[in-house]
């Protein structure tokens, strides 16, 4: 098989949750435990990073990626969902894994693909851990795909567990309140590993509490450890100062992440660094400024608060559940613009209503499909909105939706295209 055919075998032969949903989700480790023995566990031959949580758990994967990446270690980075091409999940370096790689790997480990017929994701992380494994990665960063307790990545024992927060989405999956959700990503605390909780929460704090306290992890939690103490937009950047007990700890931080939201998922990053210096890693300050002002150019992040062009201002953001469109929606208040364009579309398995009630009325919609099975029907769509005094227009594609958002714009109008990982993924 050639490239093309092997990556339309992986999407035809095994089920994939980003298409079809819950039915793809594996409720244990079977199969990429025996995936990874069949390859010896290459798993154990570097060093890792283990990043859960509900949302910024991808722009925080990014932002480790690039600072470990310039203070000078070999790095690896996997993430998911991709956006455009499938090897977006498999870097090293920012490189994507190479188009060989994938091909060689899909045709050796076809005999036991056919054989225990797992899920896409759990052949791609057994792909992940082989390969930087293969190149000798010094450190790999491993973001979570859903949950954590049983999710396919939670084989290895890291250097140090990171949770980003905890809000409500999958709950079919999860569970339908924050503590149970909680508990399914406290999975990823391992015995004796540290772990850093990224945003405090008086219904979850003690879910994380106490799975430290029994498997013995050292935990702190980012947001009462350091502050931010100063936070300004300039130009491109976020300038950022933190500072920790009323003392400036970084000053003058520039982040080329602009969305407001980053400056959660920046305490996040700063006190998993500051974690990992106690364990004898290299980061010095130099690196992280360097890092941060260029996360997308030294790991290729999209998607998040992206701005595509300007007159008009053109965003997307990968955001799609009530917390995430929460910060999408105050990044958009605190952006200067006339009128507000929406191009808007959803997966069956959100919170429909709740999403739509948290925008703003006085907008117009492109309602659209994004082209996966777990879409939600244009049209139902719309309906929905209209309950929610959202009006505008219905499109069967992403793409014609933004080209009649494009065509009605004005140059000091804003179009925001959302809703959906998968939504942003199809922007032309």
């Amino acid at each position: 098989m050639n490239y093309e055919q092997t990556i339309d075998y992986l999407y035809r032969k095994l089920p994939m949750f980003t298409r079809v949903g819950a039915v793809a989700f594996k409720k244990d480790l079977h199969n990429t435990i025996a995936m990874c023995e069949r390859l010896d566990n290459p798993q154990n031959n570097f060093k890792t990073i283990h990043i859960g949580g509900t949302n910024g758990k991808g722009s925080t994967s990014h932002m480790l990626a690039a600072i470990f990446q310039q203070a000078g270690y070999k790095t690896g980075l996997y993430t998911s969902p991709h956006l455009k091409d499938f090897r977006e999940r498999i870097r090293i370096n920012g490189e994507m894994v190479s188009k060989d790689f994938v091909i060689d790997f899909v045709d050796q480990q076809q005999e036991i693909i056919e054989e225990l017929s797992p899920s896409f994701f759990e052949v791609t992380v057994a792909m992940a851990f082989s390969y930087f494994s293969e190149q000798n990665v010094d450190i790999a960063i491993i973001e979570v795909g859903l949950g954590g307790r049983l999710d396919s990545t939670n084989i290895i024992t890291p250097e140090l567990s990171v949770i980003t927060n905890i809000s409500l989405d999958h709950t079919n999956i999860l569970g339908n309140t924050l503590k149970e959700i909680a508990g399914e990503k406290a999975g990823i605390i391992k015995p004796g590993i540290p772990v850093v909780i990224g945003e405090s929460h008086p219904e979850t704090d003690q879910v994380f509490i106490q799975k430290a306290k029994d498997t013995q992890s050292p935990i702190l939690f980012a947001d009462q450890q350091i502050q931010i103490s100063k936070s300004v937009k300039e130009d491109e950047y976020l300038n950022v100062s933190i500072s920790q007990n009323g003392n400036i700890l970084i000053e003058n931080l520039l982040l080329d992440l602009t969305g407001k939201y980053q400056l959660k998922n920046i305490l996040t990053v700063i006190q998993a660094v500051e974690t990992l210096r106690t364990l004898d890693f290299k980061v010095d300050n130099d690196a992280l400024y360097a890092a941060l002002k260029d996360v997308k150019g030294l790991t290729g992040l999209m998607g998040r608060w992206q701005i595509l062009s300007k007159n008009p201002l053109i965003v997307c953001d990968t955001g799609h559940n009530i917390a995430g469109i929460t910060e999408v929606m105050q990044n958009i208040y605190d952006t200067p613009h006339n009128k507000l364009h929406v191009v808007i579309g959803m997966v069956k398995d959100k919170d429909i209503s709740g999403v739509l009630n948290l925008l703003p009325a006085k907008a117009t919609y492109y309602f659209c499909q994004p082209h996966l099975e777990r879409a939600l029907p244009v049209q139902e769509l719309a309906n929905e909105a209209k309950k929610h005094g959202l009006k505008g227009f219905v499109f069967p594609t992403v793409e014609l939706a933004i080209n009649a958002a494009k065509k009605n714009a004005n140059a000091d109008d804003l179009i925001y295209i959302g809703g959906s990982t998968f939504v942003v993924a199809e922007i032309p």
